[in-house]
This record gives C-alpha cells, structure tokens and sequence, in this order.
C-alpha cells in the first residue's frame, strides 16, 4: 500500500509541475480567467485542469495495485470513469458543457460499473426497502446510477476554494481504506491509497497556493471513485452499514440537497441557478475576516485557503464516526441526523450574523 501510495502521489505530483510550468502553452483553452462571477474568488486566470494529475496518478496507482493482486477490478473501474471524467475535462477546456450534460455522463459511467463489476447497490438496511432492490434489478440500477451521479455532482459544488474538496476527499479515502482493512479487502484498500496519492500529489500544487485547480474533471473523477468504492464496500461485504459511506459523504450530499431547497423554495429560483450562498462562501464572506478589502493577489488566495480548514474540521465531524461504527447502522443514521442539524444550525448562524466569536479569523488591511 505504501508503494501504491509513494507512485501515484509522485506522478501527480509530476502531471502537476509540467501542466504548471507550460501553462502558457495551454492556458487559453485551460486557464479560469473568469475572476468577477459568484462563484470565483481566485486572483488571476488559473489552469482548471488538474483532474489530469488526478488520473494519471490513479492510473499508475492501479499498475501497482495489478502486479500485486492480479485483479482487473480497479482497471475496469478507472475505465468505467471516463465518461464522468471525459465530460467534466471537456467543460474544463470549452467551457460549453452544462451540469446536465456532466451529470448524464456520470450516470453512464455509473451504469457502466453496474453492468461490467456488479457495483450495484441492493441493500439499504432497511427491510422493505432491501426486499424490492433485491427482486427488481432495474431499481436497484436506478438507486446506484442517482446515488453515483448525486455524490460526484456534490463533490463538485463544494470544489470552491484552494484544498477544500482535496482535502475532505482524502478523509473520506482514509475512512473506507480503515474499512477495507477492516474486511480485508486489498483491492478497495489499494484503490484508496492510489486515490489518496493522487489527490495529494495535486494538492501540492493546490494548496495553498492555488496554482492549479481540480476543474470540473478532477472533481467528477474523485466523487465517481468515492461513490463507486462505497458501493463496492457494501455490495462485497454484509457487514458494512450501507450508512457508513453516507455518513462519510453527508458533507458535500447535504450541502448538495440543501442548496437545492434553498433555492427552490426560499429564492423560487432554477436548482441550477449560481449563488454565493453555499456554506463555504459565507463562511469567507462572514468568517474569514482576513484582509477584506485588499485587491492584493496574494491577501486574495491566503484568504481563499484560509476558509478550508473551517470545511475540513466540519467534515471530520462525519468522517471520523463513520470510520468508528462502520457496522453500526442505528448509530450511523443518528449521526447523520446530528451532522444535518449542526449543519443547518451552523449556517443560521453565519447567516444571521451570530458566528461565535472564537470562529472569526480577522486581520486588518491597514496592518
């Protein structure tokens, strides 16, 4: 695992420098250098193309992987991935592909696995609800095709500042590696070390820097591979709560699922409708008090990297009892109702300018 680890952190982490150091071969297609929109708080154009280190680092994550196990399982599945991959690096240089479209491509990709590894989830603990999956194979594809899809598109929305989703992706990768260990299952283990290597060889370029964004390639490609390696746990293993990868990812599905309602229902705005209302951007409007005002690009991108850290700590609020209860499905599901309640408490609060004193990170432009 080590090594698996060491290779795919060192190839990302190679992708990474070249695709930097020869940006201005490529930035005119690859480059962000929308700076004004809702959603951007990057200081000048960035490469949006690191879901390439991300692959090439899993890839030969996956050779390592092959010559210890033999198993085909994890090729098939990074073949399986490129659809979700493909879409979302295809936004990432044309700018022209909508999140309808990314998401379709993430649903192919998901039917793809279904069929080709038996990644197909037909039990939820709960009975009713197991026996149906059970006799009816084409339910049981839907549920896997919208849990995928749901999970790689969440990942996505809370790609928005330097390190966020890296960061709470490896927690997650590090939860259902314990896991794997835990049934003894060498080929899932290996695939999240080779994820955990390659996301970490990007976020070296990443954080806190921000020379090199995960794009919308990079982000598909992480939530395909955490939603599939969480089917794959469950499906292989009955001793795994299928509760266990929903408390792991309850972060980015949440804040996925409220964003939805938030918009519908308090805006009467389009679900797909931009804002600066998730929980990430009030946080750096509201929290991180750190040079607001300055135009300085570098006041700009410390910034940006401070707001992380507030993200990954609520993040390990999940991460950390899902991995202690991974067979535990009563006190799992009580531990995704406590993450929704503190989640929806928290951002009250923000939002109502009541944030605890001890939150605010301030440091004033004058100094």
């Amino acid at each position: 695992m080590l090594q698996i680890l060491l290779i795919s952190t060192f190839i990302a982490l190679i992708f990474g420098a070249v695709l930097i150091r020869f940006s201005h071969l490529h930035e005119k297609f690859s480059a962000d250098h929308d700076l004004c929109g809702v959603q951007k708080f990057h200081a000048k154009p960035v490469p949006r193309v690191g879901g390439g280190p991300i692959m090439a680092g899993l890839v030969s994550g996956c050779f390592v992987l092959f010559f210890f196990t033999k198993s085909w399982l994890p090729s098939m599945l990074v073949l399986a991935s490129l659809p979700a991959f493909c879409a979302g690096l295809i936004e990432d240089l044309t700018k022209k592909i909508g999140p309808g479209p990314r998401l379709m491509a993430t649903f192919l990709a998901a039917a793809v696995a279904y069929f080709v590894i038996d990644a197909g989830l037909a039990r939820l603990d709960i009975p009713i609800v197991d026996a149906i999956l059970f006799h009816w194979w084409p339910l049981s594809l839907l549920l896997t095709v919208v849990a995928v899809g749901g999970v790689a598109h969440a990942v996505n929305i809370i790609d928005g500042y330097n390190g966020l989703s890296g960061v709470v992706a490896i927690f997650i990768f590090l939860a259902m590696a314990y896991v794997s260990f835990k049934v003894q299952d060498a080929e899932l283990m290996g695939l999240c070390f080779a994820m955990i290597g390659a996301i970490a060889g990007f976020l070296f370029w990443n954080f806190p820097r921000g020379l090199i964004f995960a794009g919308d390639g990079g982000a598909y490609l992480v939530g395909f591979m955490i939603a599939e390696i969480a089917v794959l746990l469950v499906q292989r293993h009955s001793g795994v709560s299928p509760w266990f990868p929903m408390l792991c990812v309850i972060y980015p599905v949440f804040e996925t699922l409220f964003s939805i309602y938030r918009r519908k229902f308090l805006q009467n705005r389009a679900v797909g409708y931009p804002d600066a209302l998730h929980l990430h951007q009030i946080i750096y409007k509201r929290v991180v008090l750190w040079m607001v005002g300055s135009k300085d690009a570098a006041h700009l991108t410390q910034r940006n990297s401070l707001t992380s850290p507030y993200l990954w700590a609520l993040s390990s609020l999940s991460v950390v009892p899902a991995m202690l209860f991974w067979n535990n499905t009563p006190v799992l599901i009580g531990f995704v109702l406590a993450f929704i309640f503190s989640y929806v408490r928290l951002y009250r609060m923000i939002i109502r300018f009541r944030t605890p004193r001890w939150m605010l990170l301030r440091k004033s432009t004058r100094l």
